[in-house]
């Protein structure tokens, strides 16, 4: 889920679709259930019936253990278990697989490719009436999405095959000398310690809740295992910060970044809360009760598992709930907060302090800043109108309530951190809440979090082995072409002023591009520095995870006061996606994406224009969609534009608007959302116009160039097209679509494809269709 607060936390966008966390595991168990008492549950029955959660008393134990009632497929096999082939890496997409470990040459890469295309083709389709069919038509007769998979596409398919590699590297031995370098360990081989903790099932399963109990004692205990709470010593502000000392930020959102007023400095920034389902809908619409009612029981049975008693966890539940959905009920929703200049309010820690005396907020940052914190410390305040609420709602909470939602909140993200019982909860809920039957493979769960957590250190490794310093400095060239097609198509652009022209090409001047790793991930000295203060230890999954969220935070708010260096990475390098950053005016392509289908050297120019080239128009375009346009060369929020020139841009957005809201997504009978995903569709928009108009520059200089790939009788120009079609093959679980309908900023695949080469008369041309045709409208939406 994109919230506020995450849409302005360096102000970036990504490339691909939303990704839902499948950050659980289960394991193989003997014994599935334990017998335990229904009598308690008279009070919450509706509960038990709605999600099939039974809960069974096992009266020769002291300690309440939970399982679940599993729903079993045609043979009985229980949907939730994890087979034998899951402990092993999946076969690689046999297209793709070879690209990381294969020295495949010009020939042989073609013809792979060529019949990759080929297969996923449905050549009786008419590409002119629907291209998406022509292109990806027969996809589905190669692919199902796996059950531990909440959808599946290209970029599934190529985050597997990166996964494999890094796995590999992250289980390779390490040398008896590995330890130290200059008295520090090596980053990459705490990388390595923080993997193989996280594989340590064993010594997960031999610890238990032990762990979290005593990490939750020094937080002042959880009141819903703890019937006794007292809430004399019950501190809002000093739990809030504590919890964000690990990264988590709950009823309000607290990070340090570049002003976007004054990009050059770092300030503290505010925003509205996030919530534990993916968007307020989940709370407020009737038609979502069943993911609502699916979120109690795991909030239950988590409880339950460290100790909760029933009859007082029941009522704990319901009015946690209830105060989450008063949060809800406040939050603005995220179509109306667009306009990020209505939103920003500049103040100060001692003027928040009048405002809202009720919540101590000097003592509040001195603890996340790890300082005394100044009354004159600039806030930058993104949600006013919501702490006013907040604080209304909050003298209204008992204690015990907020506490038992400020704890639940972050007990739910450790739960990735213990054994197999918190695993099992989370995989019930996942099943219910996005469809998904299994959890990923252990293996690939750790890779994740290595990635996610040490993303530098352990992109450090594949760079070195892995990555082509050619692809990189190709990538590099092609960039520059695509800024130049942009230049052109602004020259030729009939709607903007002449001085808002001239502004948009000294943005276009000043972009900063970022393409494969940050130079500094090949000096070991200097990598490991930056992990200085990250604990890593083979045994200890647990806080291996709490000493890199503590880094995380400490990073971040040693920033206050500082000079925003706008030439650093704010990525991984080993991810399959790619940045644009609205504060730094900066484009990142991480290594992880330079592979087929979007780029390989020996591939027609086609298919990488087609391919990376449209995913670098695309970043370029959001320089000037509708929130990037707000933004000047420099990264700040100012307003570059004539009146004219924004009256002009609105019109054609709002053509945009209709269009996307006109697409009714398959399976689930429902009209896609134009207004939240407009910024994403115009991006998708121009890149793919930069790109063919790069193209076909490229090949006014290269006339003798192979444009085409073996039996396949298209063009060049065709191919380019049927490569970006291609690169959005996929399909989505039923309840994935729902839970991204009211919050995804990106389009479904198939309109991300019709939608962009609908607008295209270069596409209209390149494969002759008619006027009025499925594919080629006589009214189209152009913006860049």
């Amino acid at each position: 889920m994109r919230t506020g607060g995450d849409l302005l936390k360096d102000v970036k966008t990504s490339y691909v679709p939303e990704l839902l966390n499948n950050n659980t595991f289960t394991k193989i168990r003997q014994k599935r259930e334990v017998t335990l008492s229904q009598e308690n549950f008279t009070d919450y029955e509706e509960l038990r019936n709605d999600t099939e959660l039974e809960f069974y008393k096992n009266f020769e134990s002291k300690s309440l253990e939970w399982t679940l009632s599993l729903p079993l497929d045609q043979e009985g096999n229980d949907l939730f278990e994890l087979d034998q082939s899951q402990l092993a890496p999946p076969s690689p997409n046999k297209s793709h697989a070879l690209f990381w470990n294969s020295r495949l040459n010009y020939d042989e890469i073609r013809e792979l490719q060529a019949s990759t295309m080929r297969k996923y083709m449905n050549e009786s389709a008419d590409p002119c009436e629907d291209f998406y069919e022509y292109a990806c038509g027969n996809w589905n007769k190669y692919h199902t999405i796996p059950a531990d998979r909440t959808s599946y596409d290209t970029f599934e398919m190529l985050r597997e095959n990166l996964d494999t590699v890094l796995r590999n590297l992250l289980s390779e031995a390490m040398d008896k000398e590995y330890y130290f370098t200059n008295g520090t360990m090596k980053a990459a081989d705490k990388a390595r310690f923080f993997y193989r903790s996280c594989m340590n099932e064993e010594r997960l399963e031999s610890r238990g809740e032990k762990p979290l109990i005593k990490l939750l004692d020094e937080l002042g205990g959880w009141p819903i295992i703890q019937p006794d709470w007292d809430d004399t010593n019950f501190k809002l502000e000093e739990l809030m910060a504590n919890l964000k000392l690990y990264n988590n930020d709950i009823l309000i959102t607290e990070w340090i970044g570049p002003d976007i007023i004054n990009s050059k400095n770092y300030i503290i920034q505010i925003d509205q809360t996030t919530l534990g389902l993916p968007g307020r809908s989940y709370f407020l619409d009737p038609s979502y009760s069943k993911y609502l009612r699916a979120y109690k029981v795991f909030i239950l049975a988590v409880a339950s598992i460290l100790g909760a008693p029933l009859n007082e966890a029941i009522q704990d539940v319901n009015d946690v709930i209830t105060f989450e959905t008063k949060l809800a009920n406040i939050m603005v929703p995220s179509e109306n907060r667009r306009n990020v200049t209505d939103l920003y309010l500049k103040t100060s820690i001692g003027a928040l302090q009048k405002i809202f005396p009720q919540f101590d907020w000097v003592h509040y940052f001195s603890i996340v800043l790890g300082k005394e914190a100044e009354l004159e410390e600039s806030v930058a305040c993104y949600c006013m109108d919501y702490l006013h609420k907040l604080f209304d709602i909050l003298a209204h909470t008992t204690p015990r309530t907020v506490s038992n939602y400020l704890i639940w909140r972050f007990v739910r993200h450790r739960t990735n951190n213990l054994d197999n019982r918190f695993l099992m909860a989370k995989q019930r809920f996942y099943h219910v809440l996005f469809g998904r039957e299994k959890s990923p493979p252990r293996w690939q769960f750790c890779v994740s979090q290595v990635n996610s957590n040490m993303g530098m250190a352990l992109g450090s490794l594949f760079v070195k082995k892995y990555f082509d310093e050619n692809s990189k400095n190709d990538t590099l060239e092609m960039t520059k072409q695509l800024q130049e097609a942009f230049r052109l198509i602004l020259k030729e652009n009939k709607w903007l002023g002449d001085d808002t022209k001239d502004y948009a090409r000294m943005k276009i001047d000043k972009m900063n591009l970022k393409i494969g790793y940050p130079d500094f991930l090949l000096d070991q000295d200097e990598l490991s520095e930056k992990y200085y203060d990250v604990d890593a230890h083979p045994d200890y999954f647990f806080e291996n995870t709490l000493s890199i969220l503590r880094h995380l935070t400490r990073i971040e708010q040693r920033k206050i006061g500082t000079e925003v260096n706008k030439t650093t990475w704010g990525t991984a390098p080993a991810v399959v996606n790619a940045y644009y950053s609205r504060n730094k005016n900066q484009i990142i392509f991480p290594a992880g994406i330079l592979q087929p289908p979007f780029y390989h050297k020996h591939f027609p120019k086609s298919l990488n224009f087609g391919g990376i080239g449209v995913v670098i128009g695309h970043e370029i375009t959001h320089g000037f969609d509708d929130k990037g346009r707000l933004f000047d060369h420099y990264g700040n929020l100012q307003q570059w534009w004539k009146e004219d020139s924004i009256y002009n841009f609105h019109q054609r957005a709002k053509c945009m608007i209709d269009q996307y809201n006109s697409y009714i997504i398959p399976d689930v009978d429902t009209y896609m959302d134009g207004f939240i995903t407009q910024g994403e569709n115009i991006a998708d928009n121009g890149g793919l116009k930069q790109a063919f108009r790069a193209y076909e520059t490229w090949l006014k200089h290269n006339p003798d160039a192979d444009e085409t790939l073996p039996g396949i009788n298209l063009t060049g120009r065709q191919l380019f097209f049927l490569n970006f079609a291609q690169v959005w093959c996929g399909k989505q679980r039923i309840d994935t679509v729902k839970s991204r309908l009211k919050v995804a900023v990106h389009a479904p695949g198939i309109f991300r494809v019709i939608g962009s080469l609908s607008n295209s008369e270069d596409f209209a041309k390149i494969y002759n269709c008619p006027i009025n045709s499925g594919m080629n409208p006589s009214e189209k939406c152009s913006l860049w």
